[in-house]
C-alpha cells in the first residue's frame, strides 16, 4: 500500500500547467509578424514637396531618391554625387527588380538636378519613376 505522501505528490505533478505548446505558439506568432512587417524605407533627408491636385499614394516604393533645396542628392540616407545616381540605382534595382523609383524633390531644387536623376534611372533600367508630391 502506498503511504498518503506519495499519493500528494502524484496528485501535484497531474495538477502541474505545461507553458512548452503556449510558447510554442508565441514564437511562432512573432516570426510571423517579424516576417510580414513592412519597414520604412527612407532616403535620407526630409524635404518640402510640392503640393498637387492629383497626387496618389503609392504604397510600393522600393528605391527613394531625394533631392534637397540646395541640390544635394540622398540615396539610402547617403549623400551621393549626381554622376552616382546611376550607379546607385542598378545596384538597388539588382538587389530588388520589383522595385520602383521614387524621386523626392524639394519646392526649391532646380528642374535641372531632376531631370538628371531621371535619366539616370531610367538608363539604370528603372522605368517606372515616380515624383513625390504632398497632396493638396
Amino acid at each position: 500500500m502506498r503511504s498518503p505522501l506519495a499519493k500528494v505528490m502524484q496528485e501535484e505533478e497531474a495538477e502541474e500547467i505545461n507553458m512548452t505548446p503556449m510558447l510554442d505558439v508565441v514564437f511562432i506568432m512573432l516570426i510571423f509578424f517579424i516576417v510580414t512587417a513592412s519597414f520604412v524605407k527612407e532616403a535620407g533627408i526630409d524635404v518640402n514637396r510640392p503640393e498637387a491636385a492629383t497626387a496618389v499614394k503609392k504604397d510600393r516604393a522600393n528605391i527613394l531618391v531625394a533631392i534637397s533645396d540646395k541640390g544635394e542628392v540622398w540615396i539610402n540616407k547617403r549623400q551621393i554625387d549626381i554622376r552616382a545616381v546611376q550607379a546607385n540605382i542598378e545596384r538597388l534595382k539588382a538587389e530588388n527588380p520589383q522595385g520602383s523609383v521614387v524621386i523626392q524633390a524639394d519646392k526649391k531644387a532646380t528642374t535641372d538636378i531632376l531631370i538628371k536623376v531621371m535619366d539616370a534611372a531610367r538608363a539604370a533600367g528603372a522605368y517606372d519613376v515616380s515624383i513625390a508630391a504632398q497632396e493638396a
